[in-house]
């Protein structure tokens, strides 16, 4: 494997010296129109010690569940109430 490769792979797995969320640390997460597709692990989170990915359709009732992990998200709209 060439060293492009395996710093490709250290970036998207996490390293220590990176300020990453710990994938499965919380069980309740607010997610937004900017997080959309949303996939648990979510991307800015360790992915060494997580599940395999998994795409979660949150935009449609609002919030789901990861089978995986149990993790809830919830979609927060961006949008501002009409007056």
């Amino acid at each position: 494997m060439t060293t492009k490769k395996v710093n490709e792979v250290a970036d998207r797995a996490g390293t220590v010296d990176q300020d990453l969320i710990t994938a499965n640390a919380q069980h309740r997460y607010e997610v937004r129109a900017h997080d959309l597709p949303l996939s648990c692990p979510m991307p800015g989170m360790y992915l060494w010690n997580s599940h395999p990915k998994v795409y979660l359709p949150v935009e449609e009732a609002g919030e789901a569940r990861c089978p995986y992990c149990g993790a809830d998200y919830f979609f927060k709209s961006d949008e501002k109430p009409d007056k």
